[in-house]
């Protein structure tokens, strides 16, 4: 296994073993002050790694970084929002509709809408034999893939304006600032307790600092529809994560839905590669 793929990994393990220790905060913080802690801590490191501050922003930059920052906010808040109501595993592959839906947006070839209906099969299987799954928890996690599309449309921009890690250092600025209001009315005093504290500054650095990293590196030395075909193991190291950090099972048909959206996922970005240039970095 090369070193690439191994940090690709590394980046999706970190990602979903971040969002399961978030959960463990929401009894005291709630989901929308466990954001807040993941997006302002994550923020304070970016920025001091990156200095966003050295190179002035022209107005372009400054709109493109906003909704940057929107992206992201909407991203977490709905995810975070949806793992307080489903399991690990069912949110993340019921949010990956959204990088699907970027992934095949335009095309006219025939193959992609094989991953279109492979995708549909998972999701219908998920909201057919989920049993007891919760219809608010799951529109959360679709919302919140339909901002993850975006986030990554607007990555792709803003790494093209602005190099390195600065683009997204400001952008979390702003994600956490959106989030603010409504994190500070659901964490309350709670969010300044050193244990959550510590357990959110965990989750900023597992579930932003090391894989956007490891992501960045990896982008170096691999083609973009490799990538795209890793991280489609999203949903199956969201399953793994949610079983060995909140002990949350699955049944038979929410495996099934898991592994037909991990395949659609995979075949998207495969085939998408072909025609898709590679993300921007530095």
């Amino acid at each position: 296994m090369t070193r690439p793929v191994l940090l690709v990994l590394g980046a999706v393990a970190s990602v979903q073993l971040g969002a399961a220790l978030a959960v463990t905060l929401f009894d005291e913080a709630g989901p929308a002050g466990t954001v807040l802690l993941r997006l302002a801590l994550a923020a304070v490191l970016l920025v001091a790694v990156w200095r966003p501050w050295r190179r002035p922003l022209s107005p372009a930059d400054r709109r493109a970084v906003l909704l940057f920052g929107l992206a992201l906010a909407g991203m977490n808040g709905f995810y975070y929002a949806a793992l307080d109501r489903i399991d690990q595993g069912v949110a993340v592959t019921l949010e990956m509709a959204g990088p699907l839906t970027v992934a095949v947006a335009g095309s006219r070839r025939p193959v992609d809408l094989l991953w279109v209906a492979l995708a549909a099969a998972g999701v219908l299987l998920l909201m057919g034999g989920g049993g007891d799954l919760d219809p608010l928890g799951a529109a959360f996690a679709v919302t919140a893939g339909g901002f993850w599309g975006a986030y990554i449309l607007l990555s792709a921009r803003v790494g093209r304006s602005l190099r390195g890690g600065s683009g997204l250092a400001l952008a979390m600025v702003a994600g956490a600032l959106v989030v603010a209001p409504p994190g500070v009315a659901g964490g309350g005093a709670d969010l300044l307790h050193a244990g959550v504290l510590a357990t959110g500054a965990a989750v900023a650095l597992l579930s932003s600092v090391i894989p956007y990293s490891l992501e960045m590196e990896a982008l170096r030395a691999m083609p973009a529809h490799a990538f795209g075909v890793l991280m489609s193991l999203e949903p199956a190291a969201a399953a793994m994560a949610g079983f060995a950090v909140l002990g949350q099972r699955l049944g038979t048909a929410e495996v099934a839905a898991i592994g037909l959206v991990v395949a659609a996922s995979a075949g998207a970005a495969r085939t998408a590669g072909e025609t898709l240039p590679p993300p921007v970095v530095d």
